[in-house]
């Protein structure tokens, strides 16, 4: 999308967790033509930007500059001069130590239209995420936010280091790291007591958070030992000694766990979620693409048609997963609706297929209570299943078992490839490296097919040899036994084959 003017917003990706981004900035972002965005600015908003949008990088880290201002100023400028709409994603606000003064600036001097979008800041954000409020009316009832990138020993600090000492309940200071023997030393001279509570958090709101506790007299001390890097905020007053009362973020079962999601990129998000509700970090690792079967559609068409054109030809209509419903469905609204189902009973293997089905106003006749072959066909014969016909939709490369019994116990079976999985590559070499480097805690497994396609993108990785750390964690005991047959060791398998189930497992686990 483009405008003859161009346009470039200035927006304030928030702290780091995405979830705090904001809607405005959501919006902005699938607008643009052009996506500006920084180091802290995390790559999960990128998601939200229209397919096609030129992407680039300008991240500073430390003294490790992608692009210097003055040419992110200009390119903001040139691009909004073509005409384009540009989202400028930095971190945190876009006028809280962000430089985005300098860049409104800019715009405004070569008149490109601009707009700023406020975001949340780690000056308070962060704090809140370790459990202290950086006012709190039995301490303080006033906050400043300091850099503490300025180098305070120099002749001429634009801070009054007297007067913020003692004269402010709540000091916060971003960036101020490296700084930090420095900053306590000169609070402590300007007349705050060496007892003052001071906290560092270090990749504030993320799973990553990890936040280190002391006083102005030892605070750099422990700093050093502990290796602590930047990025990182410091929080300094009496409002820190609530974060042992307070803390909340960092005693989640699953906090700072980082978590390998196999699953399809378009099925990940329900597991992705409740995983990093409880604290995880998500590594998604789609190793399947749901796609077209390779024989296209011909075979599912011509049950669709004897469906709508010969009602009573099928009795059951079994789906053996959310995909082949969704899939199943599309052909079917191509030409009809849900009244040419009228007289068929409707099966799902497990509730999330059932929950499918009942997001088309579907209510299903029969969901077995476990959801392995046998249980299947037990629970279809009760209701009367031999000598009926069977219609299953379902994926081209799907196990036999079921169809192989159901035809044994007297069913007349169809079954139609209504979609294919493939190999989805886009995330094995990062995936390999992090197993390398001793960076995963969990390996997850939705199905049998994620981990047949885990060990083919990853051939090159002895999965017998995880470590021990590295808990393998499967949805059901049909998946477990393909991970042990491909050599993997499997910790934990879900009692209830969903994925509120698996994640109820790990947290067991833990």
């Amino acid at each position: 999308m483009t405008n003859e003017k161009g346009k470039v917003f200035l927006i304030g990706a928030g702290p780091g967790d995405p979830g705090l981004f904001t809607l405005k900035g959501v919006e902005c972002l699938r607008r643009a033509d052009v996506v500006v965005y920084d180091y802290l600015a995390g790559e999960r908003l990128l998601e939200h930007a229209r397919e096609g949008a030129e992407l680039v990088y300008v991240g500073k880290k430390g003294s490790d500059h992608t692009m210097e201002q003055e040419d992110i100023n200009q390119l903001l400028v040139e691009k909004g001069r073509e005409g384009k709409i540009v989202a400028r994603l930095k971190g945190g606000d876009t006028f809280i130590f962000g430089r985005g003064g300098e860049e409104a600036l800019a715009l405004s001097e070569a008149g490109v239209p601009f707009e700023v979008v406020p975001g949340i800041s780690s000056a308070y954000s962060v704090p809140a995420y370790a459990g202290i409020p950086v006012t709190h009316r039995g301490y303080t009832s006033d906050v400043a936010f300091i850099t503490g990138h300025e180098d305070p020993t120099k002749e001429e600090s634009s801070i009054d280091w007297d007067k913020i000492a003692t004269g402010v309940g709540t000091l916060v200071f971003l960036m101020g790291v490296k700084n930090l023997p420095r900053i306590t030393e000169r609070l402590m001279a300007g007349g705050r007591p060496a007892d003052t509570p001071v906290a560092l958090v270090r990749w504030g709101t993320t799973p990553r958070q990890q936040t280190i506790t002391g006083t102005l007299a030892d605070i750099a001390r422990k700093v050093e030992e502990a290796g602590f890097k930047a990025p990182a905020i410091t929080v300094v007053g009496e409002v820190v000694s609530l974060r042992e009362r307070l803390r909340w973020f960092e005693d989640r079962p699953l906090f700072g766990k980082r978590v390998v999601v196999t699953r399809s990129r378009s099925q990940a998000s329900e597991l992705v979620e409740r995983l990093e509700e409880l604290g995880a970090e998500a590594v998604e690792f789609p190793t399947i693409r749901v796609t077209d079967p390779e024989g296209g559609y011909a075979a599912l068409d011509g049950a669709i048609a004897r469906l709508r054109e010969q009602p009573g030809f099928y009795d059951w209509l079994l789906f053996t997963s959310a995909n082949g419903v969704e899939r199943f469905f599309q052909r079917l609204e191509r030409d009809g609706d849900v009244r040419d189902l009228k007289g068929v009973r409707l099966g799902a293997i497990g509730p999330a297929t059932a929950t499918a089905l009942a997001h088309r106003g579907l209510k299903t006749d029969f969901v077995p209570g476990e959801y392995r072959a046998e249980a299947v066909v037990a629970g279809l014969l009760k209701l009367g299943v031999k000598g009926q016909r069977v219609l299953i939709p379902r994926a081209a490369e799907a196990r036999e078992v079921l169809p192989r019994e159901l035809a044994a116990a007297g069913a007349q079976v169809e079954v139609v490839p209504a979609y294919r999985t493939v190999l989805d590559d886009s995330g094995a070499a990062r995936v390999e490296t992090m197993l390398q480097d001793g960076e995963i805690d969990i390996i997850t497994f939705t199905s049998s097919s994620t981990v047949k396609n885990f060990a083919r993108l990853l051939e090159g990785f002895d999965l017998s040899r995880l470590p021990d750390s590295v808990t393998v964690a499967c949805i059901g005991p049909i998946t477990a036994e393909t991970a042990r047959e491909l050599g993997l060791g499997v910790d934990v398998v879900a009692e209830e084959y969903t994925i509120p189930g698996l994640v109820d497992a790990l947290v067991q686990e833990q």
